[in-house]
């Protein structure tokens, strides 16, 4: 059957050996997703999800059961006091910015202690000006840059010490940067710092890419919110669109008074059929997820192998689904990019190329054969045509397709 995909014995050979150098860390994963599919289950039986909660909603969305239900759902999923996952959320960036408005006011400073954020939140802030950025309605931006993948605890003590902030927000994954993605150790131990230096800051964590890797989610140690999208991990392949914000109470209702109106928050919008979508996407998640980890040892696995540098490597502890492979020239990022669009389901025919992207400031080849535009858990790969020319490589809803499209794109990258 790979022949017939153009792949050749010597790329199945290859394959072959490393899924057996990669048994033990398949394991591992394997242990992750019970564990998490386990706790998945108990939360829609604690909360008694039946066929009702499948029923749609039209116009204001006044006393939407389904709805409230999931946020219950979630909440206990992250052991949080409340939530709110709403269709209308366009993206992860977009339930960003309605969290940092929310929670920010004129005169008020966002820290970020992960560096730069990710590119799409640059006119949010107002690192490049937009007259509709947090910076034109007079909120401050700070940034401590990490050190060799850590936090510098140093600067972090200073600048909390030196002027009051408002909101530290935490990027978990490297963007498109080349650092490493933030382990929930690291988070754990950081948070617990600057609890010791500030009680009252809001630490919010960026948690998209990040959840159902490990055990434990960021508000199990001590985030105040957390932000993801439902086209990444949580939505399991099927949410169609959306995104989560879940935390302290009081937080959730500042949020849900951002998206909807003050006044009305989480009290109204429509969920128009996309319930049972929610829901069975979270139900099948965690096994997704582990989907997509394999996919990427696999790939990290036999990159390395190939002579390219890939990180994580592939027996290293893993704190996103995010594989990356470092090509050091565009045509073999390119190649790459479009063996993975060749791969999928979904216009395989396509060749893609390098574009200017709203929100980016280089071109961004993008490839995503996907079921659903965007959705970063199908299997995609992408990356911006600038030194050292980086893939970001993330998803795969199965192993198997997963691995198919990891062979199509070395196929092509090696021809």
């Amino acid at each position: 059957m790979y022949k017939q995909f153009g792949i050749s014995k010597k790329i199945v050979d290859l394959c072959a050996k490393s899924e057996k150098d990669v048994e033990s860390v398949f394991k591992e994963i394997d242990e992750i997703c019970e564990y998490n599919t386990l706790k998945v289950l108990k939360a829609f039986q604690d909360n008694h999800i039946s066929e009702i909660h499948f029923g749609s909603t039209t116009g204001y969305g006044y006393s939407d059961i389904g709805r409230e239900a999931i946020e219950k759902v979630y909440s206990q999923i992250f052991k949080a006091e409340d939530s709110l996952v709403r269709s209308q959320f366009i993206s992860g960036t977009h339930a960003l910015t309605v969290a940092l408005f929310a929670f920010l006011r004129p005169g008020d400073t966002l820290l970020s202690i992960t560096g730069l954020p990710y590119d799409t939140l640059h006119e949010v802030i107002g690192i490049r000006e937009n007259a509709s950025s947090l910076k034109s309605y007079n909120v401050n931006y700070d940034q401590i840059d990490l050190v060799n993948d850590d936090f510098d605890y140093e600067k972090i003590q200073k600048r909390l010490q030196t002027g009051k902030v408002k909101v530290i927000e935490i990027q978990r994954s490297k963007g498109y940067s080349t650092r490493k993605s933030i382990k929930i150790e690291q988070l754990e131990k950081v948070i617990k710092y600057i609890r010791e230096v500030d009680k009252e800051v809001i630490i919010m964590v960026d948690n998209c890419y990040c959840e159902f890797v490990t055990k434990v989610e960021p508000i199990e140690i001590g985030a105040d919110v957390v932000v993801g999208s439902l086209i990444k991990n949580l939505g399991g392949g099927l949410a169609p669109n959306g995104a989560y914000i879940v935390g302290r109470k009081d937080l959730i209702e500042l949020a849900g008074e951002r998206l909807t109106a003050p006044g009305e928050g989480k009290e109204v919008g429509p969920t128009l059929g996309i319930n049972k979508s929610i829901l069975q996407g979270l139900f099948f998640a965690p096994n997704v997820v582990s989907s997509s980890l394999k996919t990427a040892v696999l790939a990290s696995k036999m990159l390395e192998t190939l002579g390219y540098k890939t990180e994580p490597k592939y027996d290293e502890k893993r704190a996103d689904i995010v594989q990356t492979i470092e090509f050091g020239a565009p045509e073999k990022l390119i190649k790459y990019c479009q063996g993975i669009q060749m791969g999928s389901p979904i216009e395989s025919s396509s060749v893609p190329e390098p574009w200017d992207m709203p929100g980016y400031t280089d071109k961004v080849i993008m490839a995503a054969g996907a079921f659903t535009q965007g959705s970063s858990i199908e299997l995609s790969c992408d990356g911006p045509i600038r030194p050292p020319y980086v893939a970001f490589m993330q998803g795969g809803l199965t192993y198997e397709y997963g691995k198919l499209g990891v062979l199509k794109a070395i196929q092509i990258l090696e021809e």
